[in-house]
């Protein structure tokens, strides 16, 4: 079965498929380990990072949060090491994302649930393919030849069977190199984004959960380094005892509920148009995942009622959270003015739970606060279901107490943060990926010579 682009296609390039290329280089399409190989017991702090559907991002693999096994279990299950040029799959659920594995991931293990395609040697560039790979028309057939009812999934039939443009060696070198450059930026950026992340959790922790700076104080310092010297000097010297230990004077004990409340439930829209209906993007606990993650995404586009979407607007005062499913579930993400711009109109689904806080700066540092708990796996005391992970949000807001400092300590960290977050959802690395999706169908379609695309990509980039 061929793709629409076939037809646009210089002649020069051969019409195969997947299988055929992965034959004649020698390769193979390989699922993951099943879960009676390798149990959840199995799993360990420090050892050789296990893909999982969760580490698959925008055809990169992401480490944060990673699951590692041992180097034996590598050993014993070695057919599932992955190496530099293998491209991997979410065998369930979102079946379209893929990753292509670098140098640094060389050796790492293919997890349970996820797939393994290996193209060998002399047929086809791994980065072509992987960009190939992501082309709207494949990523919508794969979709739709995926098997099962209520999640589309994935095994070694349906990844032979994928129709395959394939170009001669240079062309497809030149192709991934135009590409890459753009997506070699984004990366750039998302690494700056993730290092800003870093900061943010490591100040937050050092102001709000080790007290840090107060008890720099008591103990006659000065200055304290993450901290504008006006805000140090307001700090009080001594603690008072509770019932969670010693707390900064004057700082109070709450709950989140203190400081923010569940609003109403989100909805999913409906799949088409109609009158009276609009058409807005709508977040899933999935999306939370992709931009807190890699700084950005698109949700997909749902519609609503008006009425319904004036029930569930947002703005800078909320904090959403992934309230079920494995991976989402206990993700936020505060709705920053980047987020809100970027999107104009933007609600959010029923697997989101959206929490109103009484101010801007106080939903700067529940999410902070949320993002600890995730971190820690503390989230974990607050979520039931054993098949699929659901939140509870009564408990999450009332059952935690926690220190609640002066609102102008707040505010201070939310001028500090939020910068930060305006700058990791900023317009850049969106433009630099839209251009990416723009000429990618062009380009592997054979409707955008690479001279042509170099060289406009050259001015951006």
């Amino acid at each position: 079965m061929s793709l629409a682009m076939f037809q646009t296609a210089p002649e020069l390039w051969a019409r195969t498929t997947l299988g055929e290329i992965v034959k004649r280089g020698g390769g193979s399409i390989q699922t993951g380990p099943f879960g009676s190989q390798l149990h959840a017991s199995d799993y360990v702090p420090v050892g050789v990072p296990s893909i999982m559907p969760v580490n698959i991002g925008d055809n990169r693999l992401i480490r944060d949060g990673i699951a590692c096994i041992t180097e034996a279990d590598a050993r014993r299950l070695s057919k599932h090491i992955v190496r530099k040029g293998d491209i991997i799959y979410s065998r369930r659920g979102d079946v379209e994302r893929r990753s292509l594995v670098r140098d640094p991931e060389d050796g790492w293990f293919c997890g349970t649930g996820c797939l393994k395609v290996r193209l060998g040697d002399g047929v086809i560039e791994p980065e072509f393919a992987s960009y190939y790979l992501g082309h709207p028309e494949v990523r919508a057939w794969i979709v739709r030849h995926s098997v099962g009812i209520t999640m589309p999934n994935l095994n070694t039939s349906i990844m032979q069977a994928i129709p395959f443009l394939l170009p001669p060696l240079p062309e497809q070198r030149a192709i991934a190199g135009v590409l890459g450059s753009l997506d070699d930026k984004i990366e750039q950026n998302r690494r700056t984004a993730s290092a800003l992340e870093r900061l943010a959790r490591a100040i937050f922790r050092a102001w709000f959960v080790d007290f840090g700076p107060v008890k720099a104080k008591a103990a006659g310092a000065t200055v304290f380094p993450s901290m504008p010297q006006p805000v140090f000097d307001a700090l009080p010297t001594t603690f008072t005892d509770s019932e969670i230990g010693p707390v900064p004077e004057g700082w109070e004990l709450g709950t989140f509920g203190s400081i923010g409340e569940v609003t109403i439930g989100g909805h999913w829209g409906e799949d088409s148009g109609s009158e009276g209906l609009v058409e807005v993007p709508c977040l899933r606990g999935v999306d939370l995942g992709h931009l807190r993650d890699r700084g950005r995404g698109e949700p997909p586009r749902r519609w609503f009622k008006p009425t319904a979407l004036d029930r569930r607007r947002m703005d800078e005062r909320d904090v959403l959270i992934g309230g079920s499913g494995a991976g989402p579930t206990g993700r936020p993400l505060w709705m920053c003015p980047a987020l809100l711009e970027h999107w104009n109109a933007i609600t959010y689904s029923n697997f989101c739970k959206r929490i109103r806080c009484a101010s801007v700066a106080h939903a700067v540092y529940l999410d902070a606060w949320l993002h600890e708990m995730r971190l820690s796996k503390e989230i974990w005391d607050h979520v039931n279901g054993t098949s699929v992970p659901n939140l509870n949000a009564d408990s999450l807001m009332n059952s935690k107490v926690i220190a609640i400092p002066p609102e102008d300590l707040v505010l201070r960290f939310h001028q500090l943060i939020g910068p930060m977050w305006n700058f990791r959802f900023s317009g850049e690395s969106r433009k630099l990926a839209e251009m990416r999706d723009y000429l990618l169908p062009k380009l592997l379609s054979g409707k955008v010579r690479v001279n042509d695309a170099a060289r406009v990509v050259e001015e951006v980039a």
